[in-house]
């Protein structure tokens, strides 16, 4: 009886959703990993405040459905940049939470060998370019980055996860020209994924950006664009997998403003945040993606309590290994200082 209650419960909620029966019970294991990434983060400012993680810190907290929606389409041979709130990025393509963990704490088995730190993260291996400290730093590499994948008449492409607030900057507008012009000879598989969580630091959008409607933008450099709403994990995925299958079919470039919200603050010292206030924060929550993709599965009878506690107690246990490991861990060697480096 409980079998057949849930077939109805998937039958009548698929259509309700836009998503296959499969699709949905594919989301369960995206739901696990949008949880792992959220303990993670929190364990992370944990660890910060002990003095476990030197240089910076920015968490991804109330953003996951966006990263999470767009690598859940992207292909094993594709690849992506983002910026230095990078941690759940990594997560969500793969890499271990040990490495990622290690790599927070400076250590030698890090993602980066302990010289990247918490906004370096690269795992090249699994098409995973970096995270970048520079505001808008990483746009005109990805941008070149999607130029090479068609010049080497491939039908890979290229993801470009920015802020809000790079969007205001010149390492933004020269690249985005040029990916419009190589767009048209179809030269550039890229899309640039604007995270716009409201604020850059702590300056509202509309009180740092002349249009507030980010996503216009693309149109001065003939580059197509969309606005849409990022707090939903299957919505995003299915905005994402239609985006990232014309651009790899035409090689021309896109770009997609992805409405969203940052529940921590900025960085670790932000924490007091008053330009904000407490009813704006309690509203984003409401929203919160983890708790809207939790609805959903349950709604389709793909989770229950049982499942909820569980998946939230694996989280738990994962992300206490990775600080084990991260703490067990050498530090880099001296020879380190030479290795990897251009000159």
């Amino acid at each position: 009886m409980a079998e057949t209650s849930r077939a109805h419960a998937r039958a009548v909620s698929a259509p309700k959703d836009g998503a296959p029966p499969a699709e949905l019970q594919d989301a369960v294991r995206w739901y696990a990993t949008l949880v792992l990434a959220r303990r993670f983060e929190d364990e992370a400012e944990r660890a910060f405040r002990r003095g476990k993680i030197g240089g910076y810190l920015h968490v991804y907290s109330g953003q996951e459905a966006v990263g999470a929606g767009w690598l859940a389409e992207l292909r094993n041979d594709d690849i992506f940049f983002t910026a230095y709130r990078d941690h759940a990025h990594a997560l969500f393509r793969g890499s271990p939470a040990t490495s990622v963990m290690a790599e927070l704490f400076g250590k030698a088995t890090g993602l980066a060998k302990g010289k990247g730190g918490s906004m370096h993260l690269f795992d090249v291996a699994r098409g995973f370019y970096g995270g970048y400290g520079i505001v808008g730093g990483h746009i005109p590499l990805a941008t070149g980055a999607a130029y090479a994948l068609r010049y080497l008449s491939t039908d890979r492409v290229c993801l470009c996860f920015l802020g809000d607030g790079a969007v205001n900057s010149g390492s933004f507008h020269e690249p985005a020209n040029l990916a419009g012009l190589w767009g048209r000879d179809g030269l550039c598989p890229i899309v640039y994924v604007v995270e716009n969580n409201q604020y850059g630091m702590g300056t509202s959008v509309e009180r740092a950006s002349a249009v507030p409607d980010l996503a216009s933008r693309f149109a001065a450099y003939a580059i197509e664009h969309e606005r849409a709403e990022g707090m939903d994990f299957l919505a995003v995925r299915k905005l994402a997998r239609r985006i990232i299958e014309r651009v790899r079919s035409t090689g021309a470039p896109f770009g997609v403003e992805m409405l969203t919200y940052r529940f921590a603050g900025h960085g670790a010292a932000d924490l007091f945040q008053p330009y904000r206030n407490k009813d704006e924060v309690a509203k984003a929550r409401s929203q919160d993606p983890i708790a809207v993709l939790e609805r959903r599965l349950r709604d389709a009878g793909l989770l229950n309590d049982a499942d909820v506690a569980r998946i939230r107690e694996e989280a738990e246990r994962a992300v206490a290994e990775a600080v084990r490991f991260a703490e067990e861990s050498p530090p880099p060697s001296p020879e380190e200082l030479d290795r990897d480096i251009y000159a």
